[in-house]
């Protein structure tokens, strides 16, 4: 069963990372899936929420850097850790491979897990900014097979957790404002 689903993963893998490939899409993946090219999006938007949020922006802002810190080092130390799965730019030869490989493990995805849990994490306190997180979290999460770095399970495993992750954080939030505005 095992080396059924990582078939069907390699078909789906080599559709992304070989059937879609095209110049254009070269371009935009390697450009979305390099996180120093949202650092002035990221830095923007947090002075947004800071400065123009409301109490519910000021919160988000704050448990913000809490859910990324958790996200970020649960997929990145604990999780790809545990599972130890190696990267196909690591173990396939035909990878078409756009960006650096790396000897850190595969599975989950940190760019998925990072991405879904602030999309969602967003997406429940402010529901109208849903399809424009969502949309950005899904291309940057496709990003990482498109370049060769990960495969689709990777994605889809993390953006579940990050989905997970982003929720309860929401939740937190949710639970802060309502107990400042009882004073």
């Amino acid at each position: 069963m095992v080396d059924f689903l990582y078939q069907i993963d390699l078909k789906i893998f080599y559709f992304i990372n070989h059937t879609l490939s095209n110049p254009i899409f070269d371009k935009f993946f390697v450009f979305i899936t390099d996180v120093k090219n949202w650092y002035i999006t990221y830095v923007t938007l947090f002075l947004i929420l800071i400065f123009k949020g409301k109490l519910r922006g000021k919160i988000s802002a704050i448990v913000l850097i809490f859910l990324i810190i958790t996200s970020d080092q649960l997929s990145s130390f604990f999780l790809k850790n545990l599972f130890a799965r190696v990267r196909p730019c690591n173990v396939l030869h035909d990878v078409n491979l756009l960006v650096g490989c790396t000897n850190s493990y595969s599975f989950p995805s940190s760019h998925a897990v990072n991405n879904f849990a602030v999309g969602i994490f967003f997406s429940k306190l402010f529901p109208n900014l849903k399809w424009i997180l969502l949309s950005i979290a899904s291309l940057v999460a496709l990003s990482r097979p498109y370049v060769g770095v990960h495969y689709p399970s990777d994605i889809v495993g993390g953006a579940i957790i990050g989905a997970c992750l982003g929720y309860i954080f929401s939740l937190i939030v949710l639970l802060i404002e309502k107990l400042m505005q009882k004073r």
